[in-house]
């Protein structure tokens, strides 16, 4: 059935001379809709008012929340129930997607607007480009903006001259004849900073400063200023910037010129550096392992991590030491020219040995200082550990082939530890052992944490005595297992980016560093 707005229509376009056919056309209708209201010739039906909707008195405020953007249509049905909207939430949707659907062919209008208009901008370029528009047309276009002697420069360098100066050019051009920068940028295929640059450099000093290619400020990597701080830096221990270490790396230089009011990207002290004819040395050294039983016993050890169990521990244990407190020997930048050299001959302040283990489920070091390496001092560690993790129901011990690591006594506290009695009285864990392989110190996976530890506060030291040295690498100790409570992670990856391999349990690891000690 026809509305009373369709039948009106149909007429209007039959008292205007249109054909069944063209109306057809126009409308939509079928031909024997459009005959029969053609030929009963009745009057225009009256239009029929619509029923006042329960929205009418709010949809300013719809409006307004709609046009600010963030509103959906549900929260605005929230907002102006509060007013005394009586209606329902359909109604409002509908009314929201009426708001939407005229926005978007706003937008769709404004977009087709401004592509004609940028196609237009383009073609106008693209004639300049090729020399169709003569300079005569441009001189009549401009010369209330700009002297004759400049137009002519900026057109011949448009026709003549190479990229850097085309582009100037009609940079100038496009802005004097109110072309938006984004279209410049568009059309030239350059930053649109770049286009504010050439507009700036134009409108401050004219062409004469538009094609000034001169480098009036010099890079914070040419300032002398630069490298005099970057070296004086390195003149000083890391210890001076607070940081546990004895030798500079990037990453502490690039936070030190930070702090200091020398802000500098780390590719460019590296540079400042490199150009100093500084340079790291080091040596390489591979160990391997006799061992007959070699395999089996690798193949045992994965076995164990490869199927730990949520209340079980596997501990890598091993001795740092003894070593001498006294100046040590260590990779460091240096001066071309130059060779740092270290007394054989030194009073030594005293010695240190250093007996931990790693935890490698939690990475968390447990370390205490001896005065020897023996037997007792294993047991006393073993000892420390089921104590500490009491609460776990095995805890497995792994070391190397050294004499006080394989003695009677230790084996017979392993014993007592698991014996039945001993358990219920302290309620321990079971304590089991996973040797390595003989002269296979390259799989102890601590050896890679004291690797890291000696590189970054051993070497290059010269510690006053020994309990400066001790509270060194407590802090070290420390500040390790602080990062990795507050982000766990098994070992596996570089601990710290500071230990020379993953720590992992892989055969081809080589952890032990020839060089730390």
């Amino acid at each position: 059935m026809l509305s009373s707005a369709q039948y009106n229509k149909i007429l209007a376009l039959h008292n205007q001379g249109h054909s069944i056919r063209n109306i057809n056309r126009i409308t939509g209708h079928a031909r024997k809709t459009i005959r029969h209201v053609t030929e009963i010739k009745v009057p225009p039906l009256p239009k029929i008012s619509s029923k006042p909707s329960k929205i009418d008195d709010y949809k300013n405020i719809v409006r307004e929340k709609f046009d600010f953007g963030t509103f959906t249509a549900r929260q605005i049905y929230d907002d102006i129930y509060k007013y005394g909207y009586a209606g329902s939430y359909s109604t409002v949707n509908r009314y929201f997607g009426k708001l939407l659907k005229q926005k978007e062919s706003a937008d769709k209008k404004k977009h087709r607007t401004r592509g004609n208009r940028d196609a237009e901008f383009a073609a106008w370029v693209l004639s300049l480009l090729q020399g169709k528009i003569s300079v005569t047309e441009i001189e009549q276009l401009f010369a209330d903006r700009l002297d004759i002697k400049s137009i002519n420069s900026l057109y011949k360098d448009i026709l003549e001259n190479s990229l850097r100066y085309r582009n100037r050019s009609v940079t100038i051009f496009a802005y004097l004849k109110n072309i938006p920068k984004s279209t410049i940028a568009k059309i030239l295929g350059i930053e649109r900073q770049t286009v504010r640059t050439y507009i700036n450099k134009f409108e401050s000093g004219g062409t004469a400063k538009l094609f000034d290619f001169s480098r009036k400020e010099t890079k914070k990597v040419d300032a002398q200023e630069y490298k005099e701080k970057v070296f004086q830096i390195l003149h000083s221990p890391p210890a001076s910037f607070s940081f546990n270490r004895t030798s500079w790396r990037l990453e502490d230089l690039y936070q030190t010129m930070k702090s200091e009011g020398f802000p500098l990207a780390k590719a460019y002290i590296h540079k400042i550096i490199k150009n100093a004819g500084y340079r790291f040395r080091k040596a390489r050294t591979v160990l391997t392992s006799n061992d007959p039983n070699y395999k089996e016993k690798v193949q045992s050890i994965t076995n164990i991590l490869s199927n730990l169990g949520p209340k079980e521990k596997f501990f890598s244990i091993d001795e740092y030491g003894p070593f001498a407190v006294k100046l040590q020997g260590g990779r460091a930048l240096v001066p071309p020219g130059t060779t740092k050299t270290v007394p054989q001959w030194q009073k030594s302040k005293g010695s240190i040995i250093a007996t931990a283990a790693l935890e490698l489920t939690t990475n968390q070091i447990t370390h205490f200082y001896s005065n020897t390496k023996n037997t007792a001092e294993m047991i006393k560690l073993l000892d420390f550990l089921i104590e500490k993790y009491a609460e776990e129901d095995i805890i497995y011990f792994s070391w190397d082939a050294a004499s006080w690591h394989a003695s009677k006594a230790l084996y017979k506290r392993v014993i007592e530890i698991n014996s039945s009695g001993f358990k219920e009285k302290t309620k321990s864990p079971i304590v089991k052992l996973a040797p390595l392989p003989t002269c296979a110190q390259f799989l102890n996976i601590i050896e890679s944490v004291f690797s890291g530890m000696a590189r970054a506060i051993i070497h290059n030291s010269d510690y006053a005595s020994v309990d400066a040295c001790k509270s060194a690498i407590d802090t070290y100790f420390s500040e390790r297992n602080n990062h990795f409570q507050n982000h766990p992670k098994r070992a596996g990856n570089k601990l710290w980016g500071k230990e020379r391999v993953p720590v992992t349990f892989k055969e081809s690891n080589n952890c032990k560093d020839p060089l730390y000690r």
